[in-house]
């Protein structure tokens, strides 16, 4: 870990966020970053304790004259999106994360940084750790498992938190204050089929997508980015069409939250298309970069000869699944009718995998209207059961409905003004942050989430600016002193 982070200012917060990023932590394997919270919270003498899904609760009374103001619940997630660079070698259930300092920026090396959410939970490690920050009691609530299901969230309990304010901390554009988010449901679709052998007289070729930018599937779906899914699926479906290319494997994606960022096929032709099959994706090739140039710059396509595969998909069920791939719904599906730029409704086809018998997509369809969020469930259902999938809807979660009139909304809103001079946005955002779902559980709490600058979430090129660091610890800090 580099010197040079634990230097940076305000050193309370990103020495915790050094701290924490020490300690793996992906998602579904939170075993030693819950240790390391219960550790730190007995360490300070703090009242600290796991509820009964393995969130850690950690109680800090008010600063002497602030008892008489409302109590916070200070919220934040403790996993991390577990991504890296395919040429990058890194063990992410064994080793911490490896930051370093460009300009105004902090980044890691080759993976993910985990400043979703890690800057939150340094955030409030700070203020638990601090003897001289003021402030009113304070609830803290590291929930687990939220980039991949909700899991901490949707598992607690009412009547453990008595807080009448929380602050998440888990979005990320400093100038906005968000007070409402998207709710989600995954998808998955699966099939068995029969494998073939692989016709004499056939060639081998690998197909590889990679160097998209990939990102967060909600806060970046807008943004036209590639998606390796798709992308090679253009090029299956040409191949079958016009060659009648088999496949034999599809590695595409990885996580359901992350826009797919690479796919790897490996697929056969006869060999007497050898020569015209590879003329032909040359020319779509050239196609699709040339429609991603501005988007995606660094996008690379190759299609390599390899060894021959000695089975390959069912001719039949292979027809089915790469249409139902290409009906399949991916990107925006509605923009919001009551809120300008606000992404309502969306669907990321975030995995496909084909391999030994067995077809399996994972998406994610977000939306802050139940309704439109059934509707893109249906039209990714339809889409595969054509094809003759079983498909299944998990994980369903709620959306934040926003509140114009709230309280702590008010405060934030003027101090935003009072301190930097100008307004904040006041937004909704089409993340799956866990507001709406700890509402469920905390009936009249008034909830507000900001954040610092974060860019390329749910990547390898994730980065979070040093100085919008520094504004989010002295607005919070503000923050406190204006509860009343």
């Amino acid at each position: 870990m580099s010197q040079e982070i634990r230097n940076l200012e305000p050193k309370a917060l990103w020495n915790k966020f050094a701290d924490l990023n020490a300690v793996p932590r992906p998602s579904k394997k939170e075993e030693r970053v819950i240790e390391f919270i219960k550790n730190f919270g007995n360490n300070l003498g703090l009242e600290t304790f796991e509820d009964e899904i393995r969130n850690v609760i950690i109680r800090k009374t008010a600063t002497p004259g602030m008892e008489n103001r409302k109590a916070l619940v200070l919220q934040g997630h403790l996993d991390m999106v577990h991504q890296k660079n395919s040429d990058t070698i890194f063990d992410f259930d064994k080793q911490g994360i490896d930051m370093y300092v460009d300009g105004d920026w902090v980044r890691a090396r080759g993976t993910t940084l985990g400043a979703d959410n890690g800057l939150g939970v340094a955030m409030i490690m700070a203020i638990l750790e601090s003897t001289t920050i003021k402030h009113p009691a304070i609830e803290a609530l590291f929930t687990i498992d939220e980039e991949t299901g909700m899991t901490g969230a949707l598992n607690l309990k009412g009547g453990i938190l008595n807080g009448e304010i929380l602050l998440n901390m888990d979005t990320e554009e400093d100038d906005e204050i968000d007070i409402g988010c998207a709710g989600g449901i995954d998808v998955t679709a699966t099939r068995k089929y029969n494998e073939e052998e692989t016709p004499e007289g056939s060639v081998g070729y690998t197909i590889t997508v990679k160097g998209l930018n990939g990102g967060h599937s909600g806060m970046d779906i807008h943004k036209g980015l590639g998606n390796a899914n798709k992308i090679m699926n253009r090029l299956l479906f040409d191949g079958f069409e016009n060659f009648g290319l088999q496949v034999a494997e599809i590695n595409g994606g990885s996580l359901r939250n992350a826009i797919p960022r690479e796919s790897v096929a490996k697929i056969i032709v006869a060999k007497m298309y050898d020569e015209a099959y590879v003329f032909d994706m040359q020319e779509i090739i050239n196609d699709i970069k040339n429609e991603y140039k501005t988007t995606e710059p660094n996008l690379v396509i190759e299609i390599t000869k390899s060894e021959l595969p000695s089975k390959v998909m069912d001719l039949g069920v292979q027809e089915g699944i790469i249409r139902s791939i290409y009906a399949a719904h991916n990107g925006v599906y509605r923009m919001s009718p009551d809120i300008v730029g606000l992404v309502e409704t969306s669907s990321s086809l975030a995995r496909i995998i084909i391999k030994d018998g067995s077809f399996v997509s994972q998406s994610l369809q977000r939306s802050s209207v139940e309704s439109t969020k059934r509707e893109v469930c249906m039209v990714m259902r339809g889409a595969f059961e054509n094809a003759g999938c079983h498909v299944e809807q998990t994980g369903d979660y709620p959306g934040w409905k926003p509140n114009p009139n709230s309280g702590i909304l008010n405060v934030m809103e003027n101090l935003y003004h009072e301190l930097f001079n100008e307004k904040a946005k006041v937004k909704a955002c089409h993340a799956g942050l866990e507001c709406g779902i700890l509402g469920k559980h905390l009936p009249g709490v008034d909830m507000i989430s900001f954040g610092p600058n974060i860019r390329a979430a749910h990547s390898p090129d994730e980065k979070v600016q040093i100085s919008s660091v520094q504004k989010f610890w002295n607005y919070y800090l503000e923050t406190f002193k204006r509860i009343a």
